[in-house]
């Protein structure tokens, strides 16, 4: 063997460490070969090249930024791809976007947004279609329905093609303000009906020939003088479900009204009767207000009244003076959710009676009785006389079955006794 190679040894099944000459450490197994100068060389550059990335990568590696004590250096976010943004309203909204335009009209002049039936040219429908404003309707519309949208208010040029409008529906809008002098262009309008929108106070310069006037379920706090003054054919007025109260009623308030038949004031605020509502009243509601008493006399001066609700009051005997409700043509009463304790006194000619839920302990059908009880032993031969309700309702109150013979005989015609 050459001077300055390392010297191998057999092996049997296991390696074997032996030292050269120079002072090399070779290993060998249990077949004999020789470590040539050539093989030598040949692992140390690959070794070379297996080391030299891996010292590279540290290099890098220190000299980027540490991150600060305390804290752990966090991914950088991915960046969003960039899209065309639709175009946003000036103020946020939550209400939804108009519908798209619909199909074309045999009507050239029919507003898109709407729709108008062949067979019915004076009537345009632009209900539920979620409008922000009136759009232009068309001069031979007589009958416009506008209700469930979004519109806001009624400025000046609402109308102005369409003159001879006679029905106007914009229920359930958000309408706040009305222009003064817009509604005042429609000389031909019979009904407007404006419930569930927000208005604070009634329309002004309502037309003349105005028949129905409906603004239940709005924020109605103000009526403005003399604003029915010239509304002689109204004949019904809804002002239900609003914020009136006591000082709102003038003495001058409903003059004008000379043919109003019905008059709904109730879910208000009111404590009084309302002073000088029109003598040709049929129907006066005044449901869930907060009435204590009804001034002597009051029913006196309505002839035609037939129909009187002041449910969920709170009227008591004391508030109530004697034949308070004895009124000749009244029909139908309904006195139910106050205090009272007694059975008022009534005409024979009322049909409903209904004093359900009260304080009624007792009930003598000889003093309620409109008419003596003994006089009617043949009823069926003056039956003009006879007491004529058919209807009472006393549940709810202190009273207990049976139901007294007195009051049997006096209402004859008496068909049904809730107790």
């Amino acid at each position: 063997m050459e001077r300055g190679l390392p010297e191998i040894h057999e092996g049997r099944g296991q390696q074997v460490l032996m030292e050269g000459e120079q002072g090399q450490w070779v290993v060998g197994l249990d077949w004999t070969w020789e470590a040539s100068p050539w093989y030598l060389t040949w692992i140390m550059k690959a070794s070379f090249f297996w080391l030299l990335p891996l010292l590279i990568l540290a290099s890098v590696a220190q000299r980027q930024p540490r991150p600060k004590p305390g804290t752990r250096g966090k991914p950088k976010p991915r960046p969003t791809p960039s899209f065309p943004q639709p175009h946003e309203p000036a103020e946020p909204t939550d209400l939804p976007p108009p519908l798209p335009p619909g199909p074309p009209s045999v009507f050239p002049d029919c507003p898109r947004e709407c729709y108008c039936p062949p067979d019915f040219p004076s009537a345009l429908y632009c209900d539920s279609r979620n409008l922000r404003k009136v759009p232009i309707i068309p001069p031979r519309i007589h009958y416009l329905y506008l209700q469930n949208n979004f519109i806001t208010e009624l400025p000046l040029e609402s109308f102005k093609n369409a003159t001879g409008l006679r029905w106007i529906n914009l229920d359930n809008n958000r309408i706040r303000k009305v222009d003064q002098r817009v509604l005042e262009k429609l000389p031909s309008l019979v009904f407007l009906y404006m419930e569930k929108n927000q208005l604070e106070e009634v329309p002004s310069s309502l037309p003349r020939n105005l028949e129905q006037l409906r603004l239940s379920q709005n924020h109605i706090s103000r009526i403005p003088p003399g604003v029915f003054s010239k509304l002689e054919n109204l004949l019904l007025l809804d002002l239900q479900h609003n914020r009136l109260s006591d000082g709102v009623f003038k003495a001058d308030t409903f003059r004008g009204l000379k043919n109003l038949m019905q008059l709904n004031l109730a879910h208000n605020i009111l404590r009084k009767m309302p002073p000088k509502v029109p003598s040709a009243i049929h129907q006066l509601y005044l449901d869930s207000n907060k009435i204590e008493n009804i001034p002597t006399g009051y029913f006196k001066d309505f002839p035609n009244l037939a129909f009187i609700r002041m449910n969920y009051n709170k009227l008591s005997d004391r508030g109530l003076p004697k034949n308070s409700f004895n009124i000749s043509n009244l029909l139908v009463l309904h006195l139910s959710h106050n205090k009272i304790s007694n059975v008022p006194a009534i005409s024979n000619k009322l049909e409903h009676l209904y004093l359900n839920n009260n304080s009624i302990e007792k009930i003598n059908g000889t003093q309620i009785c409109p008419n003596n009880v003994v006089a009617f032993h043949d009823f069926s031969s003056d039956l003009e006389n006879v007491p004529h309700l058919r209807y009472l309702r006393l549940d709810g109150n202190f009273l207990k079955p049976p139901i007294p013979l007195d009051l049997m005989m006096c209402f004859r015609l008496l068909q049904s006794v809730v107790i």
